[in-house]
């Protein structure tokens, strides 16, 4: 029996290799997933030339799952580094990667990405355009946006951010309603400025049946990008978010009746209590549709910090129903973020994430914390390291200061509770002297 997707294969009955991967790792009755597939509820972004992928799904009852944004700049051009990155992420247990590369050899460091990555594979074509088609942006043709398109889906691409909510009726709500930061999405901002420059309609929004003939040739999951998204606490859950947001939930319709997979991104920079129920708000307009979020930033005030506010609004956002963390990084704001930056961020969406999964009751989240507490209450440090989400850091603290009495640390030493506890519990003596 053929199928075009992994939606189309689900609503045929289809168990694919990448739905029995995916049970395996979720922890879910192959029914129950097929039937959230089916309905757009969960999403297993793999490109059909992605022959490395090892998949995952996005979306309802899932793990939370992290992406990593990378990728090569007129201003840092170093390929070497990128893909130092993208091993680094790897073995840190991101589950997806975005190319985000803007500059020079595109395709090459994009084939090299997909060719390496068991992690799924993300891009936003509309970064790439100028510079592969090395034309001012006011010159580029709808045919030429869509070359981009087909091509990042040719070289295996499992995800594209494509922002085709940002119509004229959305760029009219924005004029007529002045933000502090205006629009922060790259891309949105791009198309905003091809759509004003050329007193045209968005060629995405227009064309959406092409892009739509794209995405389901090669089973690409179309990342409904947010260009209105926040880019400060000011700016959030004003006019022109919420009317792309009611846009984004039409667009949505229209790719299921097509069988293409869909995400919708969101904020952002927001207040904390303004996070669930935006979370609430979006699966409302958008069907529950897996959501992708930026964050969110709780404040905007801590630059070379912000994989901490990020960090905190993620694990919200995350518990009251986002399905996927972009992660923030401490360069955000201020650079392009450097292999230990990356790092940092990429621990810091994860707890984000485990913290969700616990809140949400995802099996084996808690069984996780579990073996982690049973190894502090037996005073095992070589169990408790390894079992840290980041054992390397742990075991450089902990053998960097080494107390005199062993199986303790250097914070409580003979004091230390556990090791009290477990010795008059087994009839021991204690003593602290």
């Amino acid at each position: 029996m053929n199928y075009t997707t992994q939606m189309d294969a689900a609503r045929k009955g289809i168990f694919t290799p990448q739905m029995k991967i995916v049970a395996e790792k979720e922890h879910m009755d192959e029914k129950k997933l097929m039937q959230l597939i089916g309905e757009g509820k969960i999403a297993i972004p793999a490109n059909k030339r992605h022959t490395s992928l090892s998949p995952e799904a996005i979306g309802k009852d899932c793990r939370t799952k992290i992406n990593v944004n990378l990728g090569v700049s007129p201003e840092h051009n170093n390929h070497e580094e990128e893909l130092e990155k993208v091993r680094n992420a790897i073995a840190l247990k991101a589950e997806a990667i975005m190319d985000l590369s803007n500059f020079g050899k595109t395709r090459e460091f994009r084939r090299k990405l997909v060719a390496m990555s068991t992690a799924m594979i993300g891009t936003v074509p509309m970064y790439d355009a100028v510079g592969m088609l090395d034309k001012d942006l006011k010159d580029i043709s709808v045919d030429e946006f869509f070359s981009v398109v087909q091509q990042h889906a040719e070289d295996g691409v499992d995800f594209m951010t494509i922002h085709c909510g940002m119509n004229r009726k959305t760029a009219e709500r924005i004029k007529r309603n002045p933000r502090l930061t205006n629009i922060v999405s790259r891309g949105g901002s791009l198309l905003f400025a091809w759509m004003e420059m050329n007193d045209r309609e968005n060629p995405f929004y227009e064309y959406y049946d092409r892009l739509l003939d794209i995405c389901e040739t090669y089973d690409v999951t179309l990342s409904l990008g947010d260009a209105c998204r926040p880019g400060c606490t000011h700016d959030a859950t004003d006019a022109a978010q919420i009317e792309e947001l009611i846009t984004l939930g039409e667009l949505t319709k229209r790719a299921w009746e097509r069988n293409v997979q869909v995400m919708i991104e969101g904020p952002g920079h927001m207040v904390l209590n303004e996070i669930a129920a935006n979370m609430r708000l979006q699966k409302r307009l958008c069907h529950e549709a897996p959501f992708y979020v930026l964050g969110p930033l709780v404040t905007d005030i801590a630059p070379g910090y912000d994989h901490i506010t990020s960090a905190i609004g993620g694990a919200i956002a995350a518990s009251c129903g986002a399905d996927f963390l972009c992660y923030v990084t401490p360069a955000e704001h201020l650079r392009l973020p450097d292999v230990q930056d990356v790092k940092e961020g990429i621990i810091a969406a994860r707890i984000a994430a485990h913290a969700a999964d616990l809140a949400k009751g995802i099996p084996g989240a808690q069984a996780w914390d579990d073996a982690m507490s049973k190894a502090r209450a037996a005073v095992d440090f070589d169990t408790m390291i390894p079992l840290s989400i980041d054992p390397e850091k742990a075991r450089n603290y902990y053998e960097s200061s080494k107390p005199e009495c062993e199986g303790t640390c250097t914070m409580c030493g003979k004091m230390c509770p556990a090791r009290t506890m477990k010795k008059i519990l087994n009839g021991e003596d204690v003593s602290i002297r």
